[in-house]
């Protein structure tokens, strides 16, 4: 016993949690190699490290990740505050195989304010820490384009790589380019603007880049005012130029309310599979939206959106370096930051930021999906099938779906159908067309057994696979009929029923018995997926039923002549288009078509001439 090495490693552990402060700090769970596999915070280390080991766990990856737990260490931190921001760290740090990944394999490019003499303003993926200013990053490169747009309606700023230290330019080393003669810059190259001049529209673009516009449109508007009561139209109107640019660029973006300033709003969304979570943060600079970003989280351990959250709102924090003190949610978060409020609005400007937030974070899940789809087009038909399974509470994937229509014009010439979907898709090799044989007149749901009762006691007796969804196109007196069948041969097939509006158009879905309506939201994938089957089966009924219609009309009475087969019948009818034209003709035309034998035995049959 002394020697079994899981004992040990037990007591171990047990003695490390026994000796936890209950304190604030993050915990490292090692495996045998020494590998950190996962990080977590606490409030409280003992208690929450304890959780780990005082249950038993449901079989799954938190089970998993506690077999494999060989070391445990721990930091103790001042806060709870700080204990997130450890977490955040060290989880991007090392990536431990338990813990979320953060999806976020993109560079977004910054607006970059260089630090040096005459400062140039452009955009760049690389953040270099040489006393720059840097603003962004933009995941909306559109936006961010605008902005630099702006920027260069604005103020005359220079783009060259020149060194442009006051010794150089007093040397008069060099001479102004294109863009000093086209207006977009000033020439600070000769000594044509100042250095003072200069980083006063460096001042303005620092606080536009901040989102601080109406505190430049306000100033801009006083200027303009001077100017104009000093008589200095032409400059007033300069200034004017630039008022109704800031204007403009206020407009577009999303403006909510001016006193609504430094405000942090985020949302989360998980996927239909539950693997993933999207995180949505907007950042309010004077009601105007300064920062937007959505990213993802690949859970590890089925995290709720309770427990993801918090790490999104500190991921965002950090890498914005966002002072606001308050912060938008959509719930409870459990979780403190010095001197900040959370906020989760039921009405007015703040809920609308909310559900801007939520419909960013939506819409990012959608364009996802279809770039996963677009990779893979079988993940569309899986996600619809476990739609299905999920709408039914079905024991199985529905793999197989298979649904039955009858088709018969006053009772004649009664036939049903079957088409089948394998995955989602038609599989049109595994249709099938019913002759209805034991049914006089129009007796749909005699006919629905009957047809329903052919086709599984086949499959049975020839060991055939039985579908896992059983589709009527009609309602419950259908959907009765097909479970009386079912019961009779024991088989235990889910059955569901698709009805149709006033319009003929698919309406609802029913399940169960009694059968309950089951809501269907329109023009969803899986909307339309369910009215493709109803649609193809009711073709398929159709079909058949108007070319065995329209064979009998054809067969008429030259079937019933001995001798004249298939191909004398169609040549005849097509010279001829019709019986009665045929009984009149002469027997040298029906002979210039079928040949004078068979011209004979026609006219004989019709007895329109008497044969010698």
């Amino acid at each position: 016993m002394e020697n079994n090495p899981e004992l040990k490693t037990s007591e171990y552990l047990k003695g490390i949690v026994l000796n936890l402060p209950e304190s604030p700090g993050i915990y490292q769970y090692l495996n045998t190699e020494g590998v950190i596999i996962y990080v977590g915070k606490a409030k409280n280390l003992k208690r929450r490290v304890s959780s780990y080991f005082n249950k038993d766990h449901e079989p799954g990856k938190t089970r998993v990740l506690v077999s494999k737990i060989a070391d445990i260490r721990y930091i103790v931190v001042n806060s709870e505050e700080d204990a997130l921001l450890l977490e955040n760290n060290l989880i991007k740090k090392y990536k431990p195989r338990y813990n979320v990944l953060l999806k976020d394999d993109k560079t977004y490019p910054s607006i970059c304010v260089q630090n040096e003499y005459f400062p140039r303003i452009f955009k760049t993926r690389k953040i270099i820490r040489n006393g720059s200013s840097y603003y962004g990053p933009y995941s909306h490169a559109p936006s961010m384009n605008a902005l630099l747009d702006l920027i260069k309606h604005l103020y005359p700023l220079r783009t060259c790589n020149l060194n442009l230290s006051p010794e150089n330019i007093n040397a008069g080393k060099f001479n102004v380019c294109l863009e000093y003669h086209i207006k977009n810059c000033a020439g600070p190259c000769i000594g044509k603007q100042s250095l003072d001049d200069y980083m006063k529209n460096i001042g303005e673009i620092k606080e536009i880049l901040k989102g601080n516009t109406q505190e430049i449109e306000r100033m801009l508007y006083q200027q303009m005012q001077e100017l104009a009561a000093d008589m200095k139209f032409e400059e007033a109107q300069r200034i004017k130029e630039k008022y109704m640019l800031i204007e403009n660029y206020r407009a577009k973006s999303e403006v909510v309310s001016n006193v609504l300033h430094n405000i942090d709003v985020f949302s989360i969304e998980e996927d239909s599979d539950g693997k993933s979570a999207f995180i949505n943060y907007l950042h309010i600079t004077n009601g105007a939206i300064n920062q937007a970003f959505t990213f993802e989280y690949k859970k590890r351990l089925n995290e709720t959106k309770e427990e993801l959250l918090p790490l999104g709102i500190i991921e965002m924090r950090e890498r914005y370096k966002s002072l606001s003190r308050e912060i938008i949610v959509p719930f409870e978060v459990d979780m403190e930051l010095k001197d900040v409020v959370f906020t989760i609005p039921q009405r007015g400007d703040k809920k609308k930021l909310l559900d801007l937030s939520i419909l960013n974070v939506k819409q990012y899940k959608a364009d996802r999906l279809k770039q996963a789809e677009k990779l893979n087009p079988e993940q569309r038909n899986v996600r619809l099938m476990k739609e299905i399974q999920d709408e039914l509470h079905l024991e199985h994937l529905p793999i197989q779906i298979e649904c039955f229509d009858n088709s018969n014009i006053q009772g004649s010439d009664p036939v049903a159908a079957c088409v089948v979907f394998k995955k989602a898709k038609p599989s049109k090799q595994d249709y099938r067309k019913y002759n209805i044989k034991t049914v006089v007149g129009a007796d749909d749901y005699a006919s629905m057994k009957e047809v329903v009762k052919r086709r599984y006691q086949r499959a049975v007796e020839e060991k055939l696979p039985l579908p896992d969804l059983l589709i009527t196109d009609g309602g419950k007196g259908q959907m009765s009929a097909v479970k009386e069948v079912l019961d009779e041969l024991n088989l235990n097939i889910p059955i569901a029923g698709l009805a149709k509006d006033g319009k003929h158009r698919t309406s609802e879905l029913l399940y169960g018995f009694p059968p309950q309506t089951i809501g269907l939201k329109q023009n969803t994938p899986l909307f339309r997926l369910l009215t493709q089957i109803q649609d193809e089966v009711h073709r398929f009924a159709i079909t058949f039923h108007r070319d065995k219609r329209s064979k009998r009309q054809i067969a008429s009475e030259l079937d019933e002549i001995k001798g004249i087969g298939e191909k004398t019948k169609s040549a005849l009818l097509k010279e001829f288009k019709s019986v009665k034209r045929i009984k009149e003709a002469s027997l040298e035309a029906i002979a210039a078509v079928a040949g004078e034998a068979k011209a004979r035995v026609i006219k004989e049959h019709f007895g329109t001439e008497k044969l010698s």
